[in-house]
């Protein structure tokens, strides 16, 4: 059965993914979008900055998932708390995630190149199946083909972020409030609820001259029961203006990504993921296109914060 027409069995995986994989969406450029991940990283910059995360994953397949995110974010006056808030939306075939948090962060100065912040998110998740976008070959199953069908839960998160100039490290822990996942009411005690993920980062920055850094990365995901998923990136920065790296994500994919800087305060990135599964026989590949926007507190240039 090709990949393409087996759109009636993404319900039925919707549900297995709700109690036995990740809930949560995936980002190749999370060194760019590392905020909506870690709500500690909320205010870390002497700017706010709104930034738009879209993603078109496994092209050439049908109603292949789709993930688009709005966040923003930034310190108050005395630079140490963080405030800001995150949208984003996850497609896939008939199914529909769309969450909203706000973010607490707040930063303490440990000596004079450390910071460590510790940081809370709050908010509300809507998992949805449209069934009448199901074709089944039972048509009296009543369970699926219901018409649209949506459940509300509440969110909270909890993560902190070591930090200097040179390098960072932080862990966090999304949707540690395991809500069940209720699509019916004669559903009594329903298997699915949300799964408490755990994403652990760390990078470090190499100056290469005066023009040229260089920075690997790691990022480690973890929900439970699915194995450890790693991804090791690198990054080179020339001149604060232009970068260009790659990523490998252990079981998925092999990435490749650029960006650059328009007018000290626009971001651009794009990245482009080579899957490394069976699925590379039916799709052309992932796309994600990052925009980002930074409003600075002071006129110092942007360029005196890191490009991530």
């Amino acid at each position: 059965m090709k990949i393409k027409n087996a759109i009636s069995l993404f319900a039925i995986l919707f549900i297995v993914m709700m109690s036995k994989a990740q809930q949560l969406p995936l980002y190749t450029q999370y060194m760019l979008n590392d905020y909506v991940m870690n709500p500690a990283i909320g205010g870390k910059n002497p700017y706010f900055e709104a930034m738009s995360d879209n993603r078109y994953q496994w092209i050439g397949i049908t109603d292949a998932p789709r993930t688009y995110s709005l966040s923003v974010h930034g310190p108050t006056k005395n630079l140490k708390v963080g405030l800001g808030g995150y949208l984003f939306t996850d497609i896939v075939g008939p199914t529909r995630r769309i969450g909203v948090n706000g973010t607490y962060s707040y930063h303490v100065k440990l000596n004079d190149k450390m910071k460590l912040s510790l940081g809370l998110s709050a908010g509300l998740l809507q998992f949805a199946v449209d069934g009448s976008k199901i074709t089944l070959h039972d048509p009296v199953d009543v369970i699926i083909s219901s018409g649209y069908q949506s459940v509300l839960l509440p969110d909270f998160g909890a993560g902190f972020y070591l930090y200097t100039d040179k390098w960072y490290i932080g862990s966090a822990l999304p949707q540690v409030y395991a809500a069940k996942i209720k699509f019916f009411d004669y559903d009594t005690d329903p298997l699915s609820k949300l799964a408490t993920h755990s994403y652990s980062s760390a990078g470090y920055r190499f100056d290469i001259g005066d023009d040229f850094k260089i920075e690997p990365s790691l990022l480690v995901k973890y929900v439970k029961p699915a194995p450890v998923q790693f991804d090791l990136g690198v990054k080179a920065t020339y001149k604060q203006k232009f970068w260009l790296g790659g990523t490998f994500r252990t079981r998925d994919a092999v990435c490749a990504f650029a960006g650059f800087v328009y007018q000290e305060n626009i971001l651009i990135g794009y990245s482009y993921d080579f899957s490394t599964t069976n699925i590379k026989n039916y799709s052309s590949g992932t796309h994600e296109l990052v925009i980002a926007i930074r409003f600075a507190y002071r006129k110092a240039p942007i360029a005196q914060s890191r490009i991530e």
